[in-house]
């Protein structure tokens, strides 16, 4: 089977109207969802780009691969994937694949997508890279103006310096923007690999909607500000919660912004993801022009979520709300049947096997990986045998901050061994404001979750745990905790 791998970079769940957006502009990722799967409960395993895409490659949890941190804000992690790892797209090869990615690579930084067996322009950077030669050669090609943006939305640092760019008019038509070249160049490698026997692996990787939101008018201006609901977190006031939220609210500069800003930020990023979602479209229609849709899988997901104000923050970051690491999930398997909703916890990490079984190729290498295959094929009231509980991790970004994190149905614990940990009641408190984790009637809620999430951890082999068995009750142990092997008999 053919295999479309459609993925965005740093994009909500609620900015599709799949997803229950009634103002959204993104009817083609909607009729995606309402011919294949949709899933409610798709988590990223760590919310930044290159372990998220590391572990997507990989089959890998993160503290695994061990690629934790982003190249630009490199904390001293390693800084590429090591010689003799396995790669799904690698294993795609030698089974006889064509295999290609447009867009957005950032697994690494020397080590680039073709050194994993992709085809493709190599496109380096953590956004659009508008000086690259292909596109520039793209839009002389076609008679289009170079980019240039004006317009520009940034707040002020606590320094006093100018805040990061977070939006921008882009004076370029919609032809000319990098998006419609990366759906271009897909659509032309979609052509060239129609055309030969092999079937084949596509992977779209757009650098946006991640900030700054970059777009013309046309998209820029496509939604009345005023219609925006702001989040019910922006009146978060960071009590009880670890300090370093409130850091990174300073650092991105919410505070120096009125609210009006704020939607019109947010206006613009439902934007963005339009102009993509139009892209898209783009190539879902090559598809068919080209006679693929019958024996080719789609998957649409992205690596992480955004804040766009939720809980006075940016970009993503030291906080494991919702916002950022719940996110849109969708597959489309030919002959499944359509409009399926699933809410199974699952994960990005989730592809990898998913995309190896439907090549026939054994999964057993993605290690933390589970085919979403068996979801796919059973009815909304199919009985498929499914963890209750999802964890995923982080390691830091402007600095190393490890947390940890178990969601449930209705509860969520953040552990963070620098300061105070986090309990939130989902179901009474969807928006993350208020941290129960201190309050005596969560004992039992509290203790329950500790020790699965211990247990979890020590089952994968995540290192996270020894801090947990000497901190909190985490139930009994059955080896050493001091590590000294001098006190055994303590703990037969």
């Amino acid at each position: 089977m053919n295999i479309l791998f459609l993925m965005t970079d740093q994009h909500r769940v609620d900015t599709l109207g799949a997803y229950g957006n009634q103002l959204a502009a993104t009817p083609v990722l909607d009729e995606l969802a309402r011919t294949g799967t949709r899933f409610d409960r798709w988590y990223t395993p760590t919310a930044i780009c290159t372990p998220a895409r590391a572990s997507l490659l990989t089959g890998l949890a993160p503290f695994r691969h061990k690629l934790l941190a982003n190249h630009e804000r490199n904390v001293g992690y390693i800084e590429d994937l090591p010689d003799g790892q396995f790669a799904f797209s690698q294993a795609l090869r030698e089974a006889g694949y064509n295999c290609g990615l447009i867009g957005k690579w950032h697994v690494g930084h020397h080590r680039r997508a073709a050194d994993f067996g992709f085809d493709g322009p190599d496109l380096p950077g953590w956004h659009n890279p508008v000086d690259h030669p292909d596109y520039l050669d793209y839009l002389a090609a076609n008679d289009l103006p170079p980019y240039e943006i004006h317009d520009h939305i940034r707040g002020t640092l606590p320094n006093g310096g100018p805040g990061n760019l977070l939006a921008a008019r882009l004076r370029q038509p919609v032809e000319a923007t990098f998006e419609h070249y990366l759906a271009t160049r897909a659509i032309e490698m979609l052509e060239r690999y129609a055309a030969e026997p092999e079937p084949f692996f596509l992977q779209l990787n757009f650098f946006g909607p991640h900030l700054p939101y970059i777009v013309p008018d046309e998209f820029f201006d496509l939604f009345d500000p005023e219609l925006v609901e702001l989040p019910k977190s922006i009146a978060e006031t960071f009590a009880g919660k670890p300090q370093v939220q409130a850091n990174y609210s300073a650092h991105w500069t919410f505070d120096t912004m009125p609210l009006e800003v704020t939607r019109k930020l947010i206006a613009v990023y439902w934007g963005y993801v339009a102009l993509i979602d139009a892209q898209i479209g783009r190539v879902m229609d090559a598809m068919r022009r080209l006679g693929l849709v019958d024996d080719t899988a789609v998957f649409f997901t992205c690596d992480h979520g955004e804040f766009t104000g939720a809980h006075r923050l940016h970009d993503k970051g030291p906080a494991m709300y919702e916002d950022i690491y719940r996110t849109p999930g969708l597959l489309r398997v030919p002959g499944q049947q359509p409009g399926v909703v699933r809410s199974e916890f699952v994960s990005l990490l989730d592809c990898t096997a998913t995309i190896l079984e439907l090549a026939g190729i054994d999964p057993a290498p993605a290690v933390d990986s589970r085919s979403l295959l068996p979801l796919v094929s059973a009815d909304e009231a199919g009985e498929v045998a499914w963890e209750q509980d999802i964890v995923c991790e982080f390691h830091g970004h402007h600095f190393p901050y490890p947390q940890r994190m178990i969601r449930t149905d209705r509860y969520k614990l953040v552990v963070n061994p620098d300061s105070t940990n986090e309990l939130y009641d989902l179901f009474t408190d969807p928006d993350e404001l208020l941290n129960v984790y201190p309050y005596p009637e969560m004992d039992a809620v509290r203790g329950r979750l500790m020790r699965r999430l211990y247990q979890v951890l020590r089952d994968r082999g995540d290192n996270f745990y020894h801090w947990m068995t000497s901190m909190y009750d985490v139930g009994d142990v059955s080896y050493d905790p001091t590590m000294s092997g001098l006190d055994e008999a303590t703990y037969r």
